[in-house]
């Protein structure tokens, strides 16, 4: 099965090289091309694409507003959003996440992290395992006021329908570890593991992986550290 990627960056160059490298793979094509946010939301619904590489930062409507756009349309709900960054702006790591993005890549990364990458946002997975991206989510929860009114409240109360094990996984899951690793430090399998996963997140109301994170720091299951 062909993976369709929408390409979502007002710099034309870089678009160019990423088309060049997602067509060179035969199991993935580029199926649009977009410069700002509101064509990229657009664009994925007519190419029907399965994974958007986001800019973050686009004149007009920028990426973290098209995250929201597509993650709010029922329609959407099998595109997998993968923020292209930076890390100069960091504030907007956590926006992103609690807007829908599965995971995020730097922009300098290597053509094979790139192409990885695709392959996990499309299998449904996120992109938490770098410690660079753990590090930024752990610090700017940790600047979240408790007051947020970003926050949901009703998740915290919806953590007491997981189950002792649920818990367990998540905890460990908002630790940026794999499913193997999860099954090897619980002395589990991993098709138990991704199980566990995909209960809590039905019962927690969450997109993705991704989502289970912000979740799992918001609720207070698992507290950042600041180094």
């Amino acid at each position: 099965m062909t993976i369709r990627v929408l390409l979502a960056d007002d710099q034309a160059l870089l678009r160019s090289a990423f088309r060049v490298l997602v067509d060179s793979e035969p199991d993935m094509e580029v199926v649009g091309e977009a410069s700002d946010g509101a064509e990229a939301a657009r664009l994925a619904a007519e190419q029907r694409a399965d994974v958007v590489l986001m800019d973050i930062r686009m004149p007009g409507t920028d990426g973290l507003a098209a995250t929201r756009m597509i993650s709010a349309d029922p329609s959407l709900a099998h595109v997998r959003v993968v923020i292209l960054t930076t890390f100069e702006v960091d504030d907007y790591v956590v926006q992103s996440l609690r807007a829908g993005a599965s995971g995020f890549l730097g922009k300098g990364s290597e053509p094979e992290e790139l192409l990885s990458a695709i392959r996990v946002a499309a299998g449904g997975e996120a992109l938490l395992s770098p410690t660079a991206t753990k590090g930024l989510i752990a610090r700017f929860l940790a600047q979240q006021d408790p007051a947020d009114e970003d926050r949901d409240p009703a998740r915290a109360e919806r953590l007491e329908s997981l189950t002792v094990r649920e818990r367990e996984v998540l905890v460990q899951v908002a630790g940026g570890h794999s499913n193997d690793e999860i099954a090897e430090r619980l002395e589990v399998s991993p098709l138990t593991v991704k199980t566990h996963v995909n209960r809590a997140m039905a019962k927690l109301g969450a997109r993705d992986r991704a989502q289970l994170v912000v979740i799992a720091y918001e609720s207070g299951l698992v507290r950042p550290r600041v180094e």
